[in-house]
């Protein structure tokens, strides 16, 4: 008897494992997945994929997912820093705005309205909101790290074994949005759009162009001096005009001419009337004269004739071509012109500076809440813009260079922030 029980043990046992054999194969059928393989004569043929090619090949899908190299805390503080720092921009410019068309009412109800929306203030907006950036940037700082710092939320990041250097970051990279975003507009893409705006003004505001200049000086090329004793700008016609050549001490050649007329269409191109033409050589002159005589000579009304804010319609790299030329032909008055270039880079550095002062000054929670910081932020801001004003003033009356002028109140600010990073960081 016991034989026969584990003879029908043993077969039981069989039986079971074929049935779980039997499934398995069953399941397998059940989740393989027939692929055609590409066959051009015979039509495609069949293949089966396990389950385990099945995940593998899934697997290797998920793998070119995109994965957003900022964390989420970056994420959050970035989002805010730039959404409050927009509105801001936005909300100010429409005061703005509204000041300014109380102030030049008239001005504007005596022009077209496209050339008013389309010259003027197309220019005008972006140019105050470049020009206002430092302030945006630091009351946009002020407001939304007080109000995290009210939420408690700094403190629970702090809290969670963040530095104070690490909060910093997500700051940081904000500024150097907001500042690439300032240098392509001031140095780029806002001075060609000045030109339409300068131009309104000047028809219906108030005209700062220079119509005229007497007794101008200034030196063409090397060794060539050119000399007008009047010039219109209006007309672009001069008088009493002279053109001297040297070599050296020695002057080689002189022409005259009784009137000069500029071609504004063709660059360079100058028609001289009633002219005289001297050439030296040692005791001997030879004369030559004639009526009209159309020349070359590589000077412009605008080299000469500088209103006070040509500087605003140039370029970056167009400020730096002037600047060598104009010193080449021995201008003085080109102190505005350096300082605008400096000025443009110094703004630049600016979004960092106040980005450090905002986050240090309103990191901490205090009694008053948002108004004390942002009251001290206001003061701060306008400070910065006054004090960048007043060193301007060292470089024109020739106290110090444009570049030094422009990044005093950088270096004095930068100093300031340093100084409330490390009060900050210690809490």
């Amino acid at each position: 008897m016991a034989k026969e029980e584990n003879i029908l043990d043993s077969n039981h046992e069989e039986e079971l494992i074929k049935a779980e054999t039997n499934l398995d194969d069953t399941l397998l059928q059940e989740d393989a997945v027939i692929l055609p393989e590409e066959n051009a004569n015979e039509g495609a043929e069949k293949k089966v994929e396990s389950p385990k090619d099945k995940k593998k090949r899934k697997g290797f899908k998920l793998n070119f997912k995109f994965k957003n190299p900022l964390p989420i805390i970056d994420r959050y503080i970035l989002g805010k820093f730039l959404g409050t720092y927009f509105l801001a921009t936005l909300l100010l410019l429409l005061v703005i705005a509204m000041f300014d068309i109380t102030e030049k009412l008239d001005a504007f109800l005596t022009a077209p309205l496209k050339e008013t929306i389309f010259d003027y203030f197309a220019s005008f907006l972006p140019y105050f909101a470049n020009q206002l950036s430092p302030l945006f940037v630091f009351i946009s700082v002020i407001f939304f790290t007080t109000k995290l710092a009210d939420n408690s939320e700094i403190i629970a990041m702090l809290s969670s074994g963040i530095t104070f250097r690490r909060l910093l970051r997500p700051y940081m990279i904000g500024a150097a949005i907001i500042a690439a975003l300032t240098f392509a507009l001031s140095n780029y893409i806002i001075p060609p759009t000045n030109v339409d705006r300068i131009a309104y003004t000047n028809k219906y505001v108030r005209n700062k162009a220079v119509a005229y200049g007497t007794n101008i000086q200034l030196m063409v090329r090397p060794g060539e001096v050119a000399y007008f004793g009047r010039f219109d700008n209006t007309t672009k016609q001069g008088y009493r005009f002279s053109l001297d050549k040297f070599d050296g001490k020695a002057i080689i050649s002189r022409l005259t001419a009784s009137a000069v007329e500029y071609d504004s269409t063709r660059q360079y191109h100058w028609k001289l009337k009633d002219y005289m033409i001297r050439d030296f050589d040692g005791m001997n002159e030879k004369i030559r004269k004639g009526i009209t005589l159309d020349s070359i000579i590589p000077i412009e009304p605008k080299d000469f004739l500088i209103a006070s804010n040509d500087q605003e319609m140039l370029t970056t790299p167009q400020l730096t071509d002037y600047i060598k030329k104009q010193k080449m032909r021995g201008v003085a008055n080109i102190k505005k012109f350096e300082i605008e270039r400096e000025k443009r880079l110094a703004e630049t550095a600016a979004a960092f500076i106040l980005t450090l002062i905002g986050m240090s000054l309103s990191s901490k929670k205090v009694k008053g809440g948002m108004g004390i910081n942002i009251g001290i932020g206001l003061a701060l801001s306008f400070s910065y813009i006054l004090f960048s004003t007043i060193t301007s003033s060292f470089a024109i009356n020739g106290y110090t260079s444009p570049a030094v002028a422009m990044e005093i109140p950088n270096i004095v600010y930068l100093i300031i922030g340093i100084a409330l990073y490390r009060r900050a960081s210690k809490f």
